[in-house]
């Protein structure tokens, strides 16, 4: 990864913080993006480029405006002077029942999940083909495992599948296309969309007994960047055999 370029979207915290700590410490130079959290991104990027200066860079961006997509490649192409990876990792995830779902909530699931991704990816492929990049989503195993009371969510993370598949063949030779599915992996911050009762009983369905944790995910990722040049167009799934049971 020594003197690769790799941009992953809502890098600030989380499963996105423990990612870009994954990839720099393995070498590469990474643009950090984020929606608000500003604090958090300084706060990582200036403990990053502690250890190795001017590695990390941030970038602010609503990743639903699509016009904003090429500057953040233009900015990481700026700043680093080339890019060899995206890791679509912003989303949104919340409930959408049936009878509740209204056009904002649509907008923002779809937006963050499948509409991003693409016109980033659409934004980035000239770049990526010239250095034979490749691009690493976060998908869910609930794409093909619906998951009750998330309706718009497991269509989003559906499209995302299908779009991984399809842009795996339209970039190929040259750009590789995968996607990680994490069943459960951290609990959202929001307590009430999984009370302590259904995350015991999540928690019981996994065959390994554990909930996942973002360094599991992360490594996956520098696998699939690092080492997996003959992968292209699959989703693996990073969830201890949960994807088995259900």
């Amino acid at each position: 990864m020594q003197g690769k370029v790799v941009l992953v979207t809502g890098g600030a915290k989380r499963v996105g913080a423990a990612i870009v700590r994954k990839l720099h410490g393995a070498g590469a130079n990474v643009m950090l993006h984020y929606r608000s959290s500003l604090a958090e991104a300084r706060s990582l990027a200036a403990e990053l480029n502690l250890q190795r200066p001017n590695s990390v860079a941030i970038s602010q961006a609503d990743l639903l405006n699509i016009a904003g997509l090429p500057i953040l490649v233009q900015q990481t192409l700026s700043q680093f002077g080339r890019l060899d990876a995206i890791v679509n990792n912003a989303s949104s995830f919340f409930p959408t029942l049936v009878g509740e779902i209204d056009e904002n909530s649509w907008l923002d699931l779809i937006g963050s999940n499948l509409k991003a991704p693409l016109f980033l990816a659409q934004a980035a492929a000239p770049e990526l083909k010239k250095n034979q990049g490749c691009i690493v989503s976060i998908a869910d195993i609930h794409a093909e495992r619906p998951m009750k009371g998330h309706l718009v969510y497991n269509i989003a993370k559906a499209g995302l599948v299908a779009m991984t598949r399809s842009l795996a063949r339209e970039l190929a030779p040259d750009v590789r296309v995968n996607a990680i599915a994490p069943g459960a992996n951290i609990w959202p911050d929001e307590e009430s969309v999984f009370d302590e009762l259904a995350r015991q009983r999540i928690t019981g369905s996994i065959p390994l007994k554990r909930v996942g944790e973002p360094d599991d995910l992360a490594r996956t990722i520098l696998f699939l960047i690092q080492d997996a040049p003959y992968i292209t167009g699959q989703i693996i799934n990073v969830d201890g055999g949960r994807s088995i049971y259900l």
